[in-house]
Parts: structure tokens; sequence; C-alpha cells
């Protein structure tokens, strides 16, 4: 699991056209279907992008990444830099450096999420199992564990599709890909090349690589019962039908 060093101050930059308003949708609805919750963690929270739109919507968030330098990140779109001003919010905020395959708070909480794929991280079947043990543990009665991952086919399109590139004034990147066909795991090879400053014509160079693996849905589905959850289902692609084979990104909805 890559802990996201140099990558994580260029992050923003690169995936600035992901879904987050999505994910956020997702969220909203599926608490409007089992309950709004109060406190929320997000587990894999990365630079806030999700998790800063809750709090400014009045939850109490508890942002969770095992990266520092992810944290840092949030830590400054969310207090102010320099360079601007500091974000308006309603509710609360703490950033909390744990491995989410052994998270844990001193209470319990309303909801947890994890999207953007964060769980395909976890290269081991065992710490699929910790991590839903652990979010079990830390939920209230009546909470919800929601999440997404990659279906094993999107892996290995993946694969099928590289290499990628991207190309812009300030960040640009070369991405290559490996595929471990038994394990589905895929790992990702970037070089990136980001402007020292603007208007510089150097640049910096560094290497990423990031490892994800994806599982068979329903043994998911399976290890989320026998942690504890019921009521657990699996929906395609931000969509509240259920998922099919031909879903690219699957998401979990589970309440304790």
């Amino acid at each position: 699991m890559s802990s996201y060093r140099k990558f994580a101050y260029v992050y923003d930059e690169l995936m600035e056209d992901m879904p987050y308003p999505d994910w956020i949708r997702f969220a909203q609805t599926a608490w409007e279907k089992h309950g709004m919750p109060h406190s929320v963690v997000e587990l894999g929270c990365g630079t806030g992008s999700i998790t800063i739109p809750l709090v400014n919507s009045g939850f109490e968030v508890t942002g969770i990444d095992l990266s520092a330098d992810m944290l840092a990140v949030a830590r400054g779109k969310m207090d102010g830099t320099p360079q601007g001003k500091r974000l308006f919010r309603e509710g609360s905020i703490r950033w909390v450096q744990q491995n989410m395959t052994e998270w844990e708070l001193p209470e319990s909480v309303d909801s947890v999420i994890s999207f953007c794929d964060c769980i395909n991280y976890l290269l081991d079947e065992e710490d699929i199992k910790s991590t839903f043990a652990r979010t079990y543990s830390g939920l209230k009665p009546g909470g919800t564990f929601l999440f997404d991952v990659h279906h094993p086919r999107t892996i290995q399109r993946y694969d099928d599709e590289q290499p990628f590139v991207y190309d812009d004034p300030s960040v640009s990147y070369i991405w290559t890909c490996d595929l471990d066909v038994p394990r589905c795991e895929i790992e990702h090879h970037l070089s990136i090349f980001a402007r020292d400053e603007q208007g510089s014509d150097q640049y910096r160079r560094f290497e990423e690589i990031h490892v994800q693996r994806a599982y068979d849905p329903d043994w998911m589905k399976v290890e989320l019962i026998k942690a504890g959850f019921r009521d657990v289902k699996c929906y395609a692609d931000f969509k509240w039908i259920e998922a099919e084979d031909d879903a690219q990104r699957l998401f979990y909805v589970a309440v304790k």
C-alpha cells in the first residue's frame, strides 16, 4: 500500500475531475434510507475532498488516513494557508493518522464511509476482514458502513488499456501497470513531472508505485455478514441498482 508522499502535493490537481459530489450524494441518499448520522468516520480520507464538504454540511467528521502527507494537505485546506483563506465550516473535524485495518476511536460513531476505491489498497484477505471487524466495532447499533471498490473486471481493464498519459503545463505523468492475474492485483507505476513553481520552466520528477487488489463481490458480501453486519447490499456505479458483472465500481451498504 502506498503512503502517498510527494504525490500528496499534486494529488488534488491530478484528481480534480473525480466525481466527489457523486460520492457525497450516494452517502446522503443512503443516510436518508437508513438514518441520518451526526458523527461520521471517513477511512482513507486523503486530502479531504469528501471530508471537508461533509463538515461544511454540519456533520462531525473524523478523517482517517495512513499518509501523514495527505493529512497535512487536508489540514491546510481546512484551516487555511498563506495562499488562501480559511474554509467555512458548520460541523467539526479531526484528522487521525491510522491504518484502516486497525482504526479505533474512543467513541462509537453513526456512520463509516470509505470511497474512491480506498479498500482496494488492502492487499490481503485478512486486512479486509480486520477492516470490516474494526468498522463494525466502531459503529453504534443501527450505524451504516458505506464504501466502494473496483470490480475485478475494472482492474483487468486498467491493464488492457495502459499506458496512460496526462499532460498539463503544471503537472504531467506517465502511468503503466503490471497485473497479477491469479490475485487480481495490479501495480500502478507513475512517473510524475511537477513544475517547481508557477512560471518556471523547471520540473521535478518523482516516482510513485501504488498497488490495488480486487476481490470477488460475493466474497466481500459474505465477509461483511460474518463481521456482524445485516442488510448488506451491493450497488453499481453510483446508481441504486443491484450490481452485476458489467459494473465498474461496486458500492456496498451495510447496517450494524
